[in-house]
C-alpha cells in the first residue's frame, strides 16, 4: 500500500570466530588455510589431527556460534526498536567471512557492526578478522557503513561473568583447600615480536585478568600462555603445561585455570587444557579444575548484546558528526 511507511534497513551485527574442521579428513585444508595457503608437513597435519580425535574427531564451536548467533539475534530485537540481523563468520573455515559477508548486502544491511568472539586485541589476531571484513567488503563494492568492535577486553558483563564462573569453580575444591588454590588466567599465545609493536594484546589479558580477581575475591592469581605455535619463531610465555611444573616447585598442590583468552570449548581448550595440561597436573599430584566456558549462556548473551548497544552508539555518534 502506497501510504505505509517503508521498512528501514535491518541493522547488521557480524559474530567472528576462528573456525574449526568439521571431522578429521578436512583437518589437512584447515590447517593450510591457517598458514596462509602454505601447505604443513604430513607430520604437522597427523599431529592436529590426532588431537582432534582426542576429543571425538571435532569440536562443538560451529554449534556454539550458532546458538550465540540465533540468541543474540533475539535478545537484541526483543530489547530494541531496531531490526537486527545476527549473522556469524569464521576466519579459517566455513562460513569463511567472505561467504558470509555477500548475503549481508543481499539482505539490506547498510549499517554494520562486526565482533569478533574474542575480547582482546592483538594485530595478529582481531587484526586479522578486521582484514577479512575489509576485503569482502573491497569485493562487494557496494557501501556499507562498518562499526569494527577491536576489543571488549572491560565489558563490565563479560567481567562479571567471568568473575563468577571462577567463583562457581573455585567451590569445587574442598573447603579446606580452597585459601591455597593458585587461580592462572591463560590466553592463546602469540609471536614475541607483537612486543616490538607495543601490540595492547598483553597489557589487556592483564588487566582483565585483574579485574576480573578483584571481583571473584581471588587470594593468588597468576598468567600464563597456552597453544603456542610452532613457526620457529619464540611465542610468548610460560607455556601453562611449563608453568604447572613451576608451581609444583612452589608447592601448590590446588590449580584453578582460567582460560581468559577464550570464550567457547574448542581445541584450545578441550585438548590444550582438558587433556594435556589436566595430565601435566595430575603428574605432580595437583588438583586441576578450569572455569566452564561462557558458550551461549544467557549471561553471556547479555554481555554481547551490551557490547553491540556501544557500538551502535558509537556509529550513531559518527554519522550524527558526518552529518552536515
Amino acid at each position: 500500500m502506497s501510504g505505509q511507511a517503508e521498512t528501514p534497513a535491518p541493522t547488521g551485527v557480524l559474530l567472528m570466530a576462528y573456525g574449526t574442521p568439521e571431522g578429521p579428513e578436512q583437518v589437512e585444508a584447515y590447517f593450510t588455510h591457517i598458514r596462509g595457503g602454505r601447505t604443513p608437513s604430513p607430520e604437522s597435519v597427523e599431529r592436529l589431527r590426532r588431537r582432534y580425535e582426542r576429543v571425538g574427531g571435532r569440536t562443538p564451536l560451529l554449534e556454539i556460534t550458532e546458538k550465540v548467533r540465533s540468541a543474540l539475534e533475539k535478545e537484541l530485537n526483543d530489547r530494541d526498536d531496531t531490526c537486527y540481523r545476527v549473522y556469524a563468520g569464521m576466519k579459517h573455515w566455513h562460513p569463511f567471512i567472505g561467504e558470509v559477508m555477500p548475503r549481508i548486502a543481499k539482505d539490506g544491511v547498510n549499517r554494520l557492526i562486526a565482533v569478533a568472539l574474542a575480547p582482546h586485541f592483538s594485530r595478529i589476531s582481531i587484526g586479522g578478522y578486521r582484514k577479512a571484513v575489509d576485503e569482502s567488503q573491497a569485493a562487494l563494492g557496494e557501501p556499507m557503513d562498518i562499526t569494527f568492535v577491536e576489543s571488549w577486553h572491560l565489558q563490565p558483563e563479560f567481567l562479571d561473568l567471568i568473575a563468577a564462573l571462577a567463583q562457581t569453580a573455585l567451590a569445587t575444591f574442598p573447603a579446606e583447600d580452597r585459601n591455597r588454590v593458585v587461580a592462572v588466567f591463560s590466553a592463546h599465545s602469540l609471536p614475541q615480536r607483537i612486543r616490538e609493536w607495543n601490540d595492547p594484546y598483553e597489557s589487556q589479558l592483564l588487566a582483565s585478568s585483574a579485574a576480573i580477581a578483584e571481583r571473584a575475591g581471588l587470594r593468588d592469581w597468576r598468567f600464563a600462555w597456552q597453544s603456542a605455535g610452532n613457526t620457529g619463531e619464540p611465542w610468548l610465555g610460560p607455556d601453562i603445561v611449563d608453568y604447572l611444573g613451576i608451581l609444583h616447585s612452589e608447592g601448590v598442590r590446588s590449580v584453578l585455570q582460567i582460560p581468559i583468552g577464550f570464550v567457547s570449548d574448542h581445541l584450545e581448550i578441550l585438548y590444550d587444557l582438558d587433556i594435556e595440561a589436566r595430565e601435566k597436573a595430575g603428574e605432580f599430584g595437583m588438583t586441576y579444575e578450569r572455569t566452564e566456558m561462557p558458550n551461549a549462556m544467557p549471561e553471556f548473551i547479555r554481555t554481547l548484546a551490551a557490547v553491540v548497544d556501544g557500538a551502535a552508539r558509537t556509529s550513531e555518534a559518527t554519522a550524527m558528526a558526518r552529518a552536515p
